[in-house]
């Protein structure tokens, strides 16, 4: 029952924090994504349901990077409230140690890690998916109208140019507006002059309507016969409504699965499915060589006229073949230049195959090292939730100090520590100097060995974060030195004397 009750309370002492640290954490990362994207949001007229919805998916790819930092964070916080509130040292002076007190944190922490898989492998990628049509719809869609003083606006067609001299801030009347309208196909163009008037959307954003006042209209007329003078029409108005259909100023959804097909949007079953057609095609591409390319593509039909290459030659004797020099003064001078003509442009066309297959070949290798890097980071990110949770509850119980001062020093440390290890492993698997599996695991197999020191010297109780442990080891130090560095000091001492008086010399000089 003693043991039930303090689970309890070491359950909800942590899952507080828990909660508490992967909301900020999550917030800070949004606010980079915010960022990122601020530019593409701005100035669309978007609903607000469509930002949600954006900031939903975003915040799900989120998780695999928030969620180990959190676990940090809030092992450290929780131990360390319980060690400055003297709990922890109540539990163990009740007969617990470390690993029974963790207990139920560790099994809680174990489901959650296999919950953080089946997260990362289904819900992230069904989010990057969505998250991308999102703003692929959104890149789509043109920007509201924006009329600044003086300046053209064609966001709403290329051949559609508005100026308007001063818009009115509170009313929205636009004076001294000028359009250029050269969407007819016939190429007449129209320029509109008014001297005030009302430009805006239709409430369904495919019109423009128009309401201007006292202007003309001047007509441009082109014909198609060049012996035919073109015609100019002029018309005035008092006030003139015009509505023109518009395209692209709605936001509409679109089904853009076909094009998503990166590794990020893809399940373990399906990476491993492209792994497996990858490496076949890559087998395939890096097998071919130049020598089928020369004798399948350059000298398959003038081999009775070309020679092979000395390369190529299986009898390397006799390099110089007498019959076809003969043969070949024989020739005429457009007979040759035909040869070499011939000759050259099968080189070239060889050349162009085999750049285009390598070039295939490098892109297929390095979706192959993509696949494999998200297929090995799907395993990676739920044991480093588990790995990071290990390292921070024997911190936290350590240096016994809560709160948001000291944990998230350490937090922030730590986890710099391990996204730095991770970028430069995932690079050198990127560029294939790695293995997927020793670039994508490099930091959990780093980081693990400091988890278990960790969890030892703090089972131990251990000092290893007290500065007067350490002060006390320099001092202990310091005397089994002093015998030895005593009597050296005491010679050094004249000639260190000696350079000095020498360098306040060189200096009054």
């Amino acid at each position: 029952m003693r043991l039930k009750t303090i689970h309890r309370l070491v359950i909800k002492a942590y899952l507080g924090p828990l909660v508490l640290t992967f909301c900020i954490v999550t917030f800070v990362l949004m606010m980079n994504f915010v960022w990122r994207y601020i530019d593409e949001l701005v100035g669309k007229g978007l609903d607000a349901g469509i930002i949600i919805e954006l900031i939903s998916y975003a915040t799900i790819n989120m998780i695999p990077m928030g969620m180990p930092l959190a676990m940090l964070f809030a092992a450290i916080m929780t131990l360390g409230n319980l060690g400055e509130n003297y709990e922890l040292l109540a539990m163990k002076s009740a007969g617990m140690s470390l690993m029974q007190i963790l207990k139920p944190l560790i099994i809680l922490v174990i489901f959650m890690s296999i919950g953080s898989f089946f997260v990362v492998n289904n819900l992230v990628p069904f989010a990057n998916k969505k998250m991308t049509s999102i703003i692929i719809d959104i890149r789509r869609q043109k920007k509201v109208l924006e009329f600044q003083d003086g300046l053209f606006f064609n966001g709403i067609d290329e051949n559609l140019s508005i100026r308007v001299e001063h818009q009115d801030p509170e009313t929205g009347l636009l004076n001294n507006i000028l359009i250029y309208d050269n969407r007819s196909t016939t190429g007449n163009m129209t320029t509109t002059l008014a001297e005030s008037g009302y430009i805006r959307l239709s409430d369904d954003k495919k019109f423009l309507l128009l309401t201007l006042y006292n202007g003309d209209n001047y007509q441009l007329t082109r014909n198609s016969n060049w012996y035919t003078k073109n015609g100019v029409r002029h018309d005035k108005f008092k006030m003139q409504d015009m509505t023109i259909p518009m395209e692209g100023f709605a936001f509409q959804r679109s089904d853009n699965s076909g094009m998503i097909g990166g590794s990020q949007t893809k399940n373990i079953v399906e990476l491993q499915h492209d792994i497996d057609s990858l490496d076949i095609k890559v087998a395939e591409a890096t097998s071919q060589s130049y020598k089928p390319l020369f004798q399948d593509n350059i000298f398959n039909r003038d081999i009775q006229v070309l020679h092979l290459p000395d390369s190529l030659r299986k009898d390397k004797t006799g390099y110089v073949d007498v019959a076809l020099l003969d043969s070949l003064s024989k020739l005429s001078v457009r007979d040759r230049e035909q040869i070499w003509n011939t000759a050259y442009s099968n080189a070239l066309n060889s050349r162009n195959a085999f750049t285009f297959d390598e070039s295939s070949a490098k892109n297929a290798l390095n979706q192959l090292y993509r696949s494999k890097n998200d297929w090995h980071r799907k395993l990676s990110i739920p044991f480093s939730v588990l790995i990071f949770f290990l390292i921070g509850a024997p911190l936290g119980a350590i240096i016994r100090k809560g709160g948001l001062g000291t944990p998230v020093v350490i937090s922030v440390a730590f986890f710099v520590f391990y996204y730095i290890i991770s970028l430069n492993g995932e690079k050198a698997a990127k560029e294939g100097v790695w293995s997927s599996f020793a670039g994508i695991w490099l930091s959990s197999f780093i980081l693990t060995p400091i988890a278990i020191y960790l969890m030892i010297k703090a089972t131990n109780d251990s000092s290893l974060l007290d500065t007067d442990w350490y002060y006390n080891k320099f001092k202990l130090l310091e005397e089994k030195v002093a015998p030895v560095w005593l009597p050296i000091k005491s010679r050094l001492y004249p000639f260190w004397q000696r350079a000095k008086s020498v360098i306040i010399r060189k200096k009054q000089r």
